[in-house]
């Protein structure tokens, strides 16, 4: 391999032994790589497409970690890159390998959206997570009767078993808030969310009780937008910002909407939202003051 090429970096090797993020991260970092050494050997996507017998769109999606990698299209790739070197190319292919394997959401599938699957593997991976929720009380901090309120809801023809398929799912996500190495959530909710009595009373009741117990937590801030302020610096839907501490990943802006979600990396687009999550937490209750809100609304609610 050339020395000017990035990927005689043997750190890349560490990708190969995460324990979280899964095959999302891995598709992401290896079509970073592979773009890279594209770009060094003056390379077209025109050329990269030809080689694998595919189209440049084809190539646009694998460097941006849009889809798993075959290890054919992968070697035929670097011996076009002039990567000769044996250990190099060992370490790109079992990479390439690992894109294919289904994520730990793979036993949700039945109830899970494919537009939905990327965001669960950044989740996973991240290492601080903003949201800003408008409507409903974030995902990773639901309780299982408020997520069921939230999944009949949404799918209002859903069977029971698709139902709790989903509540499965909800929880199983949030057991990435209690490891070792748990991601940093920074989450805002709007005082609709709370004052919204989905599921009922008793299910809001528990809600709230359970917001407090996690916003003790030394890795949750937690603040809450009252109604007091009027119009916010992000009026529309809800936002989710994902940090990584991988050099390879972005940050990366994520919207959900209803039926599809859009995800955002480009510096200007990450820099405005950011900037949109800092106005909203400068104008949101203080932690200290979120959390006495929530306790008066537990007392209330007896």
């Amino acid at each position: 391999m050339s020395a000017a090429q990035p990927s005689s970096d043997p750190s890349l090797r560490r990708y190969l032994d995460r324990p979280r993020g899964g095959p999302t991260v891995l598709r992401i970092v290896l079509g970073t790589q592979l773009r890279r050494l594209r770009e060094a050997a003056g390379i077209t996507r025109e050329a990269a497409g030809d080689a694998i017998r595919a189209s440049h769109a084809k190539i646009s999606r694998l460097e941006l970690g849009r889809v798993s990698c075959k290890e054919r299209d992968v070697a035929d790739l670097l011996t076009l890159y002039d990567v000769t070197d044996s250990t190099a190319r060992a370490t790109f292919l079992a990479l390439a390998r690992r894109t294919g394997k289904p994520g730990w959401w793979h036993q949700f599938s039945d109830v899970l959206p494919s537009w939905f699957e990327t965001h669960l593997g950044l989740e996973s991976a991240a290492s601080v997570i903003r949201t800003y929720e408008v409507q409903f009380v974030p995902g990773l901090l639901q309780t299982p009767e408020y997520a069921r309120a939230v999944a009949r809801l949404g799918n209002p023809g859903a069977t029971p078993e698709e139902t709790e398929q989903r509540v499965g799912l909800r929880m199983e996500r949030q057991r990435l808030l209690t490891l070792t190495d748990a991601p940093r959530l920074w989450a805002i909710i709007d005082e609709a969310c709370l004052r919204r009595p989905l599921g009922g009373p008793e299910v809001m009741a528990s809600q709230v009780r359970h917001l407090l117990e996690m916003a003790r937590l030394p890795n949750i801030t937690l603040q809450v937008a009252p109604f007091t302020l009027g119009g916010l610096a992000a009026a529309g839907g809800p936002i989710t910002i994902l940090r990584f501490l991988e050099p390879d990943l972005p940050d990366i802006v994520y919207l959900e909407q209803l039926t599809s979600a859009l995800y955002l990396d480009k510096r200007d687009d990450v820099d405005h939202y950011l900037a949109v999550m800092d106005r909203l937490s400068a104008q949101a209750e203080s932690p200290r003051n979120s959390l006495a809100m929530l306790e008066r609304m537990a007392e209330q609610a007896g």
